[in-house]
C-alpha cells in the first residue's frame, strides 16, 4: 500500500463509515445502552443525540457520532503504533489499511459500543510506553479502569510483561492499577459449567477478523510464543486471547470484554508475514503471495458485506436469515405503525420494545 493509494482509500472509507452510521437503524444493544445504562457509552450517545438534530442529521448519526470520531482517532493512533513495529512506509500503510478493513473495527465504529472507546486508550498507552512517558501511562491506566469494566485482563498482561522484562516502575504502576481495579469491585464474571462456548468464541473472533486473517493471527500469536521476541503489544493480545478462550470453555463470553485488547495486534501479524516472506528467494514466495491474496480478498468481501449489508435484503430469498434483521424489523414496524396512525404497541420481546421506544412508539400498557 503506497501513500498515493492510502489517502484516497481513507477518504472513501470515511464516507462509507458515515453512511453506514447514518443509515443503519438502532441495534438492540444500542437501545439498551441508550435507555437502561448510565456508563460512558450511554453518556456519549445522549450527548451526541442532543447535539445533532434528528430532523437534520437523521435519527441515528447523533447517537453514534462520538464513536465514529473515536474510530477515526483509533485509525490515526494505529498508524502511529505501526511505525513502532514496522520500518517500511508501505508496510505501515498496509497495516493501517488491514486494521481499518477488519469487520470488528467497522462494526465498532458505526455502532455505539465500549470497544471503540477502549481501543484508542490502549493504543495511546502503547505509544506512551514506547516514548517512556510514565506519567501518561499512569493517567491512561486510570482512564481504562474508569471506562472498561473488564480491563483487568489488560492490567494482568502489563503486570506479567513488566515482571518478565524486569521493569520495576511499570510493575509498580500495573500492580497499583490492579489493586485499584479490585478495590472498585469491577471485573469479568467467572463461573458456570463446561458448556461448549469455546467454538462460539472462536467463531466470534473469526467474524471480527475475517476467517483466514484470524487463523493467521492465531498462528502469529503461537509462533511468537515459541520463538520470537515478545513485546508489550503481544503480551496484551495474547493474554486477552488465551483468557477469553479459556473462560469460554465454562461460560458465554461478552466479546467486548476481550476484543479491544486482541484486535490491536494486526501489526504483529503483518510483521511476522513479512519476515517469513522476505527471507525466501523470489521463486519460493509464490504460495505466500497466493495465501495473502486469498486472505485479503475474503477480508475485503467481509468488509463490503457489512458496508453494503442493506442491499442483501433484496438479494436473499428469506430476509429473516439476514444477520442484521433485528436492527431493521423494529424500524420497519415503527414506520408502518406511524403510517397507520398507531402510537403505541405491546410486545413480549424486550429488545423490540426498547427499539420501538427510540422511534417514538411506547408500550400501550
Amino acid at each position: 500500500m503506497t501513500r498515493r493509494l492510502f489517502y484516497p482509500f481513507v477518504l472513501l472509507y470515511g464516507l462509507a463509515i458515515l453512511y453506514v452510521a447514518w443509515s443503519t437503524p438502532i441495534s438492540p444493544h444500542e437501545a439498551k445502552f441508550f435507555y437502561e445504562d448510565q456508563g460512558i457509552v450511554s453518556t456519549l450517545m445522549w450527548i451526541g443525540d442532543s447535539l445533532l438534530s434528528r430532523d437534520i442529521f437523521g435519527s441515528f448519526l447523533g447517537i453514534r457520532i462520538f464513536f465514529v470520531l473515536l474510530g477515526a482517532l483509533s485509525i490515526y493512533l494505529y498508524h502511529k503504533v505501526s511505525e513502532i513495529y514496522l520500518h517500511e512506509e508501505r508496510d505501515i500503510y498496509l497495516s493501517t489499511t488491514i486494521y481499518m478493513l477488519l469487520p470488528g473495527i467497522i462494526t465498532a465504529t458505526v455502532l455505539a459500543n465500549i470497544s471503540i472507546v477502549v481501543i484508542p486508550l490502549v493504543l495511546l498507552f502503547i505509544w506512551a510506553y514506547d516514548r517512556g512517558w510514565l506519567w501518561v501511562e499512569a493517567i491512561l491506566m486510570l482512564l481504562i479502569i474508569m471506562v472498561h469494566e473488564a480491563s483487568i485482563i489488560f492490567f494482568i498482561a502489563i503486570f506479567i510483561y513488566s515482571l518478565v522484562h524486569k521493569e520495576s516502575q511499570l510493575t509498580i504502576l500495573s500492580g497499583i492499577s490492579l489493586f485499584l481495579f479490585l478495590l472498585v469491585d469491577r471485573g469479568v464474571a467467572i463461573g458456570g459449567r463446561p458448556a461448549g462456548y469455546f467454538a462460539d468464541m472462536f467463531g466470534l473472533y473469526a467474524a471480527l477478523f475475517s476467517p483466514l486473517v484470524f487463523i493467521y493471527f492465531f498462528y502469529t500469536m503461537y509462533r511468537i510464543l515459541l520463538r520470537e521476541e515478545k513485546n508489550i503489544l503481544w503480551y496484551i493480545s495474547f493474554v486477552a486471547l488465551v483468557g477469553s478462550l479459556v473462560l469460554s470453555v465454562r461460560q458465554r463470553i461478552v466479546v467486548t470484554d476481550f476484543a479491544p485488547y486482541v484486535i490491536i495486534s494486526v501489526v504483529l501479524m503483518l510483521d511476522t508475514f513479512n519476515k517469513s516472506l522476505r527471507i525466501r528467494l523470489p521463486e519460493y514466495r509464490r504460495w505466500y503471495r497466493v495465501g495473502y491474496s486469498v486472505a485479503m480478498l475474503i477480508l475485503v468481501v467481509s468488509s463490503m458485506t457489512i458496508i453494503f449489508h442493506k442491499s442483501l435484503f433484496y438479494l436473499m430469498k428469506d430476509p429473516q436469515k439476514h444477520f442484521a434483521v433485528k436492527l431493521y424489523e423494529p424500524y420497519w414496524l415503527a414506520s408502518k405503525l406511524r403510517k397507520d396512525g398507531i402510537e403505541c404497541y405491546d410486545t413480549s420481546k424486550k429488545y423490540l420494545a426498547i427499539q420501538l421506544k427510540f422511534y417514538g412508539i411506547e408500550s400501550c400498557r
